[in-house]
């Protein structure tokens, strides 16, 4: 008797891809879905158990839901003129009602109740345009490697600039209007002191040079930021 048509949707349907190189794991993700409204129990099996583990290999799918399965290819030695006769098989039924014990629902599964769906594996090793763009591509800069917490700080660094320069402007305008209150009652009572002049410039000038040191500060900061949006 002929077993009854694949109940779930496998994406992708016919063949499972893995693109070399093969120095390390590979990974294809199957994605099942259950548009039914039953429960479906699956199990994934393969031609070739030493090479690939599947995570996971098997489950119950609920109703109208589906199921990401990672099949992990083990590193090999990749031979372009051998051609992969590895096959994955989809295994799935109704789940009972009053399923309790998933091994033994596949144990007392009777022919009639199972489905499958077959896929094969296909080996891609990246071509040439690939590898050279691959190495064309610019290394990642210093600031686009930041984390999350760095820039945190830094944005929290930039704002306390900024509210210490509009400090600093505001003292510096707060102090201007003193000065030129000062000058014009000294000039009423007479020539102001050499010495008072030079202290009240001097201050003027130290006060200048820590908005200007700030400001430049905060322009770079605003830069790195810049181009870790971009």
């Amino acid at each position: 008797m002929a077993r009854p048509e694949q109940v779930l949707v496998l994406e992708p349907q016919h063949e499972l891809k893995f693109r070399g190189p093969f120095t390390d794991v590979v990974t294809a993700t199957l994605k099942l879905t259950n548009p039914t409204d039953r429960n479906v129990c699956f199990k994934v099996k393969t031609t070739a158990p030493r090479r690939y583990c599947v995570r996971p290999n098997s489950g119950v799918i609920e109703a109208t839901s589906s199921i990401n399965v990672s099949v992990m290819l083990q590193p090999f030695d990749y031979d372009p003129n051998e051609k992969s006769k590895h096959k994955f098989m989809v295994l799935s039924m109704l789940a009972p009602y009053d399923m309790t014990d998933m091994e033994g629902v596949w144990k007392d599964a009777k022919p009639e109740e199972l489905m499958d769906s077959k896929l094969r594996c296909a080996f891609e090793m990246p071509l040439e345009n690939d590898k050279a763009a691959e190495h064309a591509a610019p290394p990642k800069s210093a600031s686009a490697s930041l984390d999350d917490g760095e820039v945190k700080k830094i944005m929290e660094e930039c704002k306390r600039l900024q509210m210490e320069v509009h400090r600093l402007r505001e003292e510096n305008k707060q102090i201007r209007e003193n000065d030129g209150l000062r000058k014009r009652k000294v000039t009423s009572v007479a020539t102001p002191d050499s010495s008072i002049m030079s202290t009240l410039s001097t201050r003027d000038e130290g006060l200048s040079t820590r908005v200007l040191a700030l400001c430049v500060l905060f322009f770079v900061i605003g830069v790195i930021i810049g181009k870790l949006v971009l």
